[in-house]
Order: C-alpha cells, then sequence, then structure tokens
C-alpha cells in the first residue's frame, strides 16, 4: 500500500521515521497528527506503509534536506498578486532560484539575518508546493501528473529591497530558513485536482490572504511541462508556485504591513495543513529548529 500523507517525524525513541500520517477525526491537517504508520523501503518507488504505528513527537520537514537537488519558485504566478506588485502578467512563467539550505521545518523559527534587518520590508508568501516523484524531461502536459509524488504548503520569506533592488530576485528569498514547507507531502491520488485548494496566510492570527489555486496562471501539470522542456526535473525536487494577492507589499506605500520579530506566520492549503512559523532576528531571540 502507497502512502497518502507521507511525513517525516521525530518519534520518542529518538529516531526518525517517514510515516503515514494518522489524522484526527473531521480534520485533513496534517500539523494536527499524533501518530502514524511507519513507512519502510523507498518513498519515491517500492515502499510499505506497515502496522507498526509510533508517536509524532515533532514534525520535519517532508524530506531531508540533502534530498532535495533542486528548489524552483515560480514569481507573479496569481494575476491579483501582479497587479498588487504593479507588474505586468508574465507570459511564460518567471522562475527563480532557492537554496535547499533555504527549506525548513513546518514549526522551525524562520531567521532573519542582520543584512535582512537594515530596512523593512520583510514579506511573507503562502504557495502550493509540488514535489516531483519521478526523473523526468521534456514531459508534456497531459503527462505531468504521472511525475508528482504529491503536494505540500510553502512560505516563500521575501525581503523586497533585497528582491527587487539588485535586479534578480534569489538574494532576497533565498537565505537559510526562508522556505518552510510542509506539514506533509499528500499524495496525487489523494488529492486529484490540485486546481480547486483554499490557501490562506495569517499573522498572528490575523487573515492577510485567502484565495484559491484556481486563480494561478500557470498551473500545475503546465508548470512541470514548462519546466521540464529540455531541463530534468529530479525525483525530490520541488516547486514552489506563486502566491496570491495580499502580500504586505501590496498595502499602501508607506503603510505595508511588514513581518516583524516575533509574529508568527500560518499558511495553509487546503487538504494538506498548515506550517507555522515563528519570526526571529539575529542576534534578538532564540531560534527554535
Amino acid at each position: 500500500m502507497s502512502f497518502q500523507r507521507l511525513i517525516r517525524f521525530l518519534a520518542r525513541d529518538g529516531k526518525i521515521y517517514f510515516g503515514d500520517a494518522i489524522l484526527p477525526p473531521s480534520t485533513t491537517d496534517i500539523s494536527r497528527t499524533k501518530s502514524a504508520r511507519v513507512i519502510t523501503g523507498d518513498i519515491f518507488g517500492a515502499h510499505q506503509v506497515t502496522d507498526q504505528v509510533l508517536p509524532v513527537e515533532h514534525l520535519l520537514a517532508p524530506l531531508p534536506q540533502d534530498a532535495v537537488r533542486t528548489v524552483r519558485c515560480l514569481g507573479l504566478n496569481y494575476a491579483n498578486h501582479a497587479k498588487e506588485a504593479g507588474m505586468p502578467l508574465p507570459k511564460t512563467p518567471l522562475m527563480f532560484y532557492k537554496p535547499a539550505t533555504a527549506l525548513a521545518a513546518p514549526t522551525a523559527d524562520i531567521e532573519i539575518p542582520r543584512v535582512a534587518q537594515q530596512e523593512p520590508g520583510l514579506d511573507y508568501e503562502v504557495e502550493l508546493v509540488i514535489v516531483i516523484g519521478k526523473t523526468c524531461r521534456d514531459v508534456a502536459p497531459e503527462d505531468s501528473y504521472e511525475y508528482i509524488l504529491g503536494y505540500s504548503v510553502g512560505n516563500d520569506i521575501s525581503h523586497r529591497p533585497l528582491q527587487l533592488g539588485p535586479g534578480q530576485w534569489s538574494l532576497g528569498k533565498g537565505f537559510d530558513s526562508w522556505a518552510p514547507w510542509g506539514p506533509g507531502i499528500v499524495s496525487r491520488r489523494v488529492i486529484r485536482d490540485p486546481q480547486r485548494l483554499g490557501v490562506k496566510t495569517r499573522v498572528n492570527g490575523e487573515v492577510r490572504q485567502s484565495s484559491n489555486t484556481r486563480d494561478m496562471i500557470f498551473k500545475v501539470a503546465e508548470t512541470v511541462s514548462l519546466l521540464s522542456r529540455g531541463t530534468t526535473l529530479l525525483k525530490g525536487d520541488v516547486i514552489f508556485t506563486g502566491t496570491p494577492e495580499g502580500v504586505a507589499m501590496g498595502g499602501p506605500k508607506g503603510k505595508e504591513r511588514w513581518l516583524k520579530d516575533e509574529d508568527v506566520v500560518e499558511v495553509e492549503l487546503e487538504g494538506v495543513g498548515v506550517c507555522r512559523n515563528r519570526v526571529v532576528f539575529e542576534g534578538v531571540g532564540k531560534l527554535k529548529l
């Protein structure tokens, strides 16, 4: 039996396991899971969901950092977000990269280095994350889903002056821990239509973003196809698919509600769950990994 909701977790015995999350009644939020069935074998290939059930002490990033070779990200993939940013709609995917060291656990603190504290501009971005399950190249749109392992939710943390000022985006988006993701990976056999999912961001409990993946410009299947043109997508690669309107940058000029030290940011994807992360300014607060 293949997994439905893959998690990677620390158990009470101090060991790290892959597991199939056992959800409490009346929820699809993986972050609320308290136990899981242990998975053995290769999660990208032959694996088995066993009958061994272990309590979940701590949720980790769904894949270890060394299992993710490339983190691709799309910009301006929702029309209303492009409008609030004052930028034209892209005719082809606007892609940038984050280093794998930006990936962080769904409850890890987001560390803000001193270089990103020198001026305001710290922002949040809720995003559906595609996880590639099979190595592929030159994929037709109608075949894209065959190469997808499943879906997660991520937060594309951004510092707008460092992102937009130098004329390239990765510098202001690629710091350590600036891509928390999880809380698990939901199989494409569970989420059969990724274009009908609600997405939300809350900051200190207040809803800042609320939209639906149906509003994406480049849909999931098209994204995988376009990014695989002449380029090999490896199993374990992740694709952050862009954010809807409601980011801090879209607020009235001079009154943007940028993230601050000790803010708690929650990003949520329907059918997957919530990543909940605290903002910690380097040299000010104590980090939780």
